[in-house]
């Protein structure tokens, strides 16, 4: 039964990284219990102590990261050497200074991104897989969220209409290329409204049901000018990923277990994207919740992530005594 009562760290470290990036670390749960990674979402929503609820902290050693540019990490809100490779170099140097053999690899939204990415450049490191809200990288689910006439923008005209309003004085400028040239501004007041016009706008579609503490949370400047600037970064270079990538290199990591969690009314990663890995990924198992949208901080994701995180810790040690019996 899941019950979402606070876990603490028992361990944090910054890993200093090439380029002056320092990456911060941490880790709660048992210390000998199964190695969970947890990506978080954005790119730059940084980790936060809720994460380490969604797993039962008796069985898992619980890690948490804040990716380049944003959370604890520094340099505090930095494009430079921010790029998907540079993360997942961060994620192994992050497995070899906790010296981890294999783990489990999970995440949500973006960070279901990095975790897939990161299952197919190492796939022999990975126990398997727990992801939420799923996003594919490809460019119609940039242009789902961020585009004019994408499905975002026709659920919720008027928030979109909100989020236009900033470039309003640059008609006819690609959404994503507007926003890059006010959130790189050397000012910082006009990287700071744009990127809260940006952050809102995410945070207003980002539940089922309207959650003002979100809300309010995404236009604090330490939280939304991360986020917008390194969002911004990322889409504008296709998440530097090739296209389809995801979905191309998925043999790589058939034989892993998948379990993933979406919500039925999620606006920000639609359905299809969990749909579509599901059927091509045999064995996966897909939990679609059909009271929620896309945080994880609704019940019902965060029911299902821990759920999910239980079935998995049930099959790993099922595998494990299997064989230990075969070797007997």
């Amino acid at each position: 039964m899941y019950h979402p009562e606070p876990v603490e760290s028992y361990q944090t470290l910054m890993l200093d990284r090439p380029h002056q990036q320092q990456i911060y670390v941490e880790q709660s749960g048992n210390p000998a219990g199964i190695p969970v990674l947890m990506c978080h979402g954005g790119p730059g929503g940084g980790s936060s102590p809720f994460q380490r609820t969604l797993f039962d902290a008796k069985r898992y050693r619980i890690i948490l990261f804040d990716q380049r540019g944003c959370g604890h990490s520094t340099p505090f809100a930095s494009l430079d050497h921010n790029n998907t490779a540079q993360l997942l170099a961060d994620m192994e140097a992050i497995r070899q200074q906790l010296q981890i053999e294999q783990w489990v690899v999970a995440g949500g939204s973006w960070g279901s991104t990095l975790a897939l990415a990161y299952a197919q450049m190492y796939p022999d490191r990975c126990l398997g897989l727990i992801l939420r809200g799923i996003f594919l990288a490809r460019p119609e689910d940039i242009d789902w969220l961020y585009r004019p006439g994408g499905g975002a923008s026709q659920l919720f005209p008027d928030y979109f209409a909100d989020f236009l309003a900033p470039i309003a004085a640059m008609p006819g400028v690609d959404v994503l290329v507007a926003y890059q040239q006010l959130l790189q501004h050397v000012d910082l007041q006009v990287q700071t409204v744009a990127a809260q016009a940006w952050s809102l706008w995410e945070a207003r579609v980002a539940s089922l049901l309207p959650n003002p503490a979100m809300r309010q949370g995404a236009v604090e400047p330490e939280s939304a000018l991360p986020l917008a600037r390194i969002e911004n970064h990322y889409f504008l270079h296709h998440c530097f990923l090739a296209p389809q990538q995801l979905l191309r290199d998925l043999h790589k990591v058939q034989h892993l277990p998948c379990y993933i969690v979406h919500g039925r009314y999620d606006i920000v990663c639609k359905m299809e994207n969990a749909w579509t890995l599901a059927q091509q990924w045999p064995g996966a198992v897909l939990k679609i919740v059909n009271d929620a949208g896309h945080s994880a901080s609704e019940t019902g994701i965060s029911r299902g992530l821990y759920e999910m995180s239980v079935l998995l810790a049930d099959r790993l040690l099922a595998d494990q005594l299997s064989s230990a019996g075969n070797t007997a």
